[in-house]
């Protein structure tokens, strides 16, 4: 049976991958998340992502192998990333700037067979549409705690705040999981949920998603696959949704 590593100590993270109903272990990474002068957004991830999953592999103790699955998710802002808020200052500005206005969220997958040594590495971006929220829902919010840990300073799922407008792409990938792209990225390694994914995904979050059958349909994607991911020298793969080009 193939031994499944999940590289995160994210609670969200690992409440998505038990939809999968496989059996797997947590090994969080600890990485610098330093972002690289002039680093888009996207590459970003995909270096840290990789960086986490090579970090697990490292300290693994195990003769038979496991496949380990590393992510990493950003929010950006006309190209800019926003990472976690230093402060509750830093929330608040975070916020003011996101209100009304669309901006993207980035999440890398690394999956890596430390047995055979395979390694695949695929980039998800959503289109994020935020509501006019008003100063008060804002202070309200940081006094509850909830956005210090998250990049962007917010949830999409937190249940008081609701701060998406509408949403039209991967809700699971706004959340720091993008389930089907990671069905996808295991059914390149040959291997197979017992859970219908997509089922699984909207029942859980109460989202009726439209993008789900483009993205499992999905063989080749944006840019270009036998391109070095950014200083590790995995493939490295980008899926758009919506309305990004």
């Amino acid at each position: 049976m193939t031994r499944f590593i999940l590289a995160s100590g994210s609670p969200r993270r690992r409440e998505l991958f038990a939809l999968f109903n496989l059996p797997f272990d947590i090994a969080s990474a600890d990485v610098d998340e330093t972002p690289h002068d002039g680093e888009a957004p996207d590459r970003m991830v995909a270096r840290l992502s990789q960086a986490k999953a090579s970090a697990v592999a490292r300290h693994l103790a195990t003769p038979d192998g496991a496949v380990i699955i590393a992510a990493d998710t950003t929010v950006s802002l006309d190209g800019v990333p926003l990472g976690k808020p230093v402060d509750r200052a830093d929330a608040r500005r975070m916020l003011r700037a996101l209100h009304g206005r669309t901006h993207q969220v980035h999440t890398a997958l690394t999956l890596l067979d430390t047995r055979t040594g395979n390694s695949l590495t695929d980039v998800a971006t959503t289109d994020v549409p935020m509501r006019e929220y008003g100063d008060d829902e804002i202070a309200a919010y940081i006094a509850s705690g909830d956005p210090l840990d998250k990049a962007g300073a917010y949830a999409i799922q937190h249940n008081g705040f609701h701060p998406v407008a509408e949403m039209r792409g991967c809700f699971a990938n706004v959340m720091g999981l993008p389930l089907c792209h990671l069905a996808r990225a295991l059914r390149a390694f040959g291997l197979k949920s017992p859970a219908d994914i997509p089922v699984a995904c909207q029942s859980h979050i109460g989202y009726h998603c439209p993008v789900f059958a483009d993205i499992l349909a999905s063989i080749t994607v944006a840019g270009d696959p036998h391109a070095p991911a950014a200083g590790i020298g995995m493939p490295a793969y980008h899926t758009f949704e919506g309305a990004n080009p």
